[in-house]
């Protein structure tokens, strides 16, 4: 079996750039381990596919090189795929920070991509979606490469790897991409699991108490110029933090180092002093509730040592309370791990890539794109506009 590209991996980077090449009249073969394309896609954004986010910048992605995202993500946007969505008839709704989402089943975003690749025939092209592919071989010769799937051999002038990461094993995930770069010398930064919940141990475990609680915080990771702050909810669980605050943080958290929440972002450091001159005989409780859930403000009360109404508390102990509020530390001892991450950073190194193909400088006709490669977005459908993006780049080149 002859293409001109064969690219491994049927997820959102791939289907798209087997789209856009078929589009361009290639021979395009897509070969996926799963039984069926897309299967991260249908289960993203609770089922309702979080397919992109209106403001997507070279600014939200982590990088060992952050210049490397700009080219693709200026040459196709946001917008281009909303485009393309609406072109569907899709319906779809901003949800919160420019996230975009169905307003149906997931499903019709892979419904848009297969359908998008069977458009290659009208163009001259085409492209075979092939299910339960098991590669057990891929060699490069005379300048063309040869994929063993299932026992046969496909060959091809372009091999792209867009079979992402090793987040959410159970979905078929592996870290079969870098073991593929290593092969053809290419450097691979240390993978490692993002957007993932953090554990707790020591005194934090007290908080285990509360899982189910949530409240909006400003989450912080790093000091100095090179901290980052998150407003968004956190959530307490049973084995220590998650929600859109927490495991926006998780990308930049190095192990060992403290995350800082703070509880009353609308508030100074002082407020508690302030409160107690307006309303000294109001319960610290009832004004820590008045933010926080009944059950969190409690404990926190509780870890402060204050007791009773305002007027009790000295100038000190309140002054001493609200910066603490304001900056609650929490040391992780970890995190849930690929298991519940749901990308991974690192990758690929972009270092031995073509910011404008995705391809590979020193190997002729291979291209990475997608998970696969050290880019991680934020929270919020940006690394599915990463995979649109460098995937059309790619389309766009082999």
């Amino acid at each position: 079996m002859k293409y001109d590209a064969i690219i491994l991996g049927g997820g959102a980077a791939g289907l798209f750039c087997a789209a856009q090449a078929g589009q361009r009249g290639r021979r395009v073969a897509v070969l996926e381990k799963a039984d069926r394309m897309g299967k991260k896609i249908l289960i993203s954004g609770g089922g309702r596919c979080n397919f992109t986010n209106i403001g997507a910048g070279p600014q939200h992605y982590l990088s060992a090189n952050p210049h490397f995202a700009k080219s693709a993500l200026r040459r196709y946007t946001a917008r281009d795929f909303i485009a393309l969505v609406d072109s569907y008839g899709i319906a779809h709704h901003e949800k919160t920070l420019g996230q975009l989402f169905c307003d149906g089943p997931a499903l019709q975003i892979v419904d848009l991509l297969l359908e998008e690749c069977a458009k290659a025939g009208a163009q001259g092209g085409h492209v075979d979606v092939l299910t339960g592919q098991d590669v057990s071989e891929v060699v490069q010769e005379d300048g063309r490469f040869a994929v063993m799937a299932n026992g046969q051999a496909l060959l091809a002038d372009s091999l792209v790897i867009a079979t992402g990461g090793p987040s959410i094993p159970k979905m078929g995930a592996s870290d079969f991409a870098y073991e593929l770069a290593r092969q053809f010398g290419l450097k691979v930064i240390e993978p490692r699991p993002a957007l993932v919940p953090f554990t707790l141990g020591g005194e934090d475990v007290l908080f285990r108490e509360l899982s189910g609680v949530s409240a909006e915080v400003v989450a912080k990771a790093g000091a100095g110029k090179g901290a980052v702050k998150f407003r968004e909810a956190a959530l307490l669980t049973h084995r220590g933090l998650s929600g859109p605050a927490i495991l926006q943080v998780s990308s930049y958290w190095k192990h060992g180092d403290p995350i800082a929440l703070d509880f009353y972002p609308d508030e100074k450091p002082d407020w508690l002093l302030e409160r107690k001159r307006s309303a000294s005989q109001t319960d610290i409780v009832a004004v820590l509730k008045e933010h926080l859930s009944e059950r969190l403000a409690r404990v926190l009360a509780e870890r402060l040592g204050l007791h009773g109404v305002l007027q009790g508390q000295s100038d000190k102990a309140l002054r001493q309370a609200g910066e603490r509020l304001k900056a609650w530390e929490f040391r992780p001892n970890g995190t849930e791990g690929f298991a519940k991450a749901e990308v991974t950073a690192g990758g690929i190194s972009t270092a031995g890539l073509s910011s404008r193909t995705m391809e590979a400088q020193s190997v002729p006709g291979l291209y990475a794109i997608g998970e696969a490669v050290d880019v991680t977005g934020w929270l919020g459908g940006y690394n599915f506009q990463w995979a649109w993006a460098s995937g059309w780049a790619a389309g766009q080149a082999i």
